[in-house]
């Protein structure tokens, strides 16, 4: 009897382990460095950085001088900088605020 349970246990069988998902590489498109033009490098800085990092430094730029609306966090309000970055809008929301800021890169 004691084979019986050894020989059911061994035709159990375990779950199926997924295959671990492959890890994401960046596009390299995000990834070039981009030259900004001189508005948007009077907020940020000069030297050439990749869109994402351009993001990055743009925000920590809006939390640092708390420019990010009180009431509604989606919307930022320009100081002088920003105004020429944004267009000369006074506010923008931050889905806006990418798109703005795309056209300062090449």
């Amino acid at each position: 009897m004691a084979t019986a349970k050894k020989a059911a246990a061994a035709t159990k069988t375990a779950p199926a382990k997924k295959a671990a998902p492959a890890k994401r590489t960046p596009s390299a498109a995000f990834m070039k460095p981009m030259t900004l033009s001189p508005a948007l490098a009077a907020v940020i800085g000069d030297k050439p950085l990749p869109r994402t990092e351009v993001t990055k430094k743009v925000w920590e730029y809006i939390k640092k001088h708390k420019l990010q609306d009180a009431e509604n966090k989606r919307n930022i309000n320009a100081d002088d900088k920003l105004k020429a970055v944004f267009g000369g809008k006074k506010q923008v929301t931050m889905f806006e605020m990418t798109a703005l800021i795309s056209s300062h890169l090449s």
